[in-house]
């Protein structure tokens, strides 16, 4: 019952001055986010890759009020597709972006969000790399969609997200699960209401498994969030069964969490992507994973009180 708590102070600015202040956050926020700027994150890619590891970058803070944020946002990326390509990083490294960082909530949002991530996706495809657009409320998936639609005229291998705990996203995997289509699955991580969600995480995960056969048995690459050892195990099992080799689908797990597994599965010959997110607007980020978890918030509590 924490989590719909925790991701309603995921909006609180009450809460994240509150968060931000405790003694002990940095220690926690360091575990699940790699760094404030560019240069931090690189040398963690670099490490990555040299443990047969890719990542997908994730620059934080999609709580904006301003174009001009959404600018900045845009050329955040830019920037760090720049150095990715001085580096010779561009075959290890996606980008994953949330289009409300993009201003996909102001007034013209959709075709404001359109505009600044096409040009990130064109720089990420010069580099040989590509673009995975972020799921989040249930309010903003027609228009991602819609936008990922439209980029993948241009750019095919554009990416998307679906999440497991929605009703409608059996038919959108049907529908994604086409020749070239790369789409992610997860079990999902806003405050939803029942209307449009399941609640209870058996029936979650009964859906996860549902949506990843959908996806397992369609043209398109398949990409499986998730840290659970069991939906792990049965992904691999559909995935023979559907006759897929190592290199037609990939495992995905947060940066920070069961690091061992990650190398585990990559030294099997699975391919293995970390999300790896950084930048200095953390908060929302932090919030949703330790909403996920009960796990995680012990660990934030336990840091408070032996740090403060």
């Amino acid at each position: 019952m924490l989590g719909p708590v925790i991701l309603a102070a995921s909006r609180s600015d009450k809460m994240r001055r509150f968060v931000s202040a405790a003694p002990g956050t940095k220690q926690v926020v360091a575990r699940f986010i790699a760094g404030e700027t560019v240069d931090q994150v690189i040398p963690i890619v670099e490490d990555a890759s040299a443990k047969g590891l890719e990542v997908t970058l994730d620059v934080v803070g999609e709580d904006i009020t301003t174009a001009e944020q959404s600018y900045a946002a845009r050329d955040a990326y830019l920037e760090l597709i720049d150095r990715l390509k001085e580096l010779g990083l561009g075959a290890r490294a996606e980008m994953s972006v949330k289009l409300s960082m993009f201003g996909q909530a102001l007034e013209g949002g959709h075709e404001l969000a359109l505009a600044n991530v096409r040009p990130v996706v064109e720089a990420a495809a010069a580099i040989g790399t590509t673009v995975t657009l972020d799921a989040e409320d249930h309010t903003t998936l027609d228009s991602m969609f819609a936008i990922h639609e439209e980029l993948r005229k241009d750019f095919p291998q554009t990416g998307c997200v679906i999440q497991a705990y929605l009703f409608r996203t059996e038919d959108d995997a049907h529908r994604l699960a086409a020749a070239g289509s790369r789409v992610r699955i997860v079990k999902g991580a806003y405050k939803e209401p029942a209307s449009v969600a399941y609640q209870d995480k058996a029936e979650i995960d009964r859906a996860f498994v549902r949506i990843i056969k959908i996806l397992m048995a369609g043209e398109g690459y398949p990409m499986i969030g998730s840290h659970d050892p069991r939906l792990i195990a049965i992904t691999q099992e559909l995935a023979r069964q559907a006759g897929r080799k190592l290199d037609e689908y990939e495992f995905q797990m947060l940066y920070g969490i069961r690091s061992d597994e990650h190398v585990r599965l990559a030294a099997e010959g699975h391919r293995m992507r970390v999300y790896t997110a950084f930048g200095t607007d953390w908060y929302g980020y932090f919030m949703r994973r330790l909403a996920e978890k009960p796990a995680n918030l012990l660990f934030f509590a336990r840091s408070i009180l032996t740090t403060g």
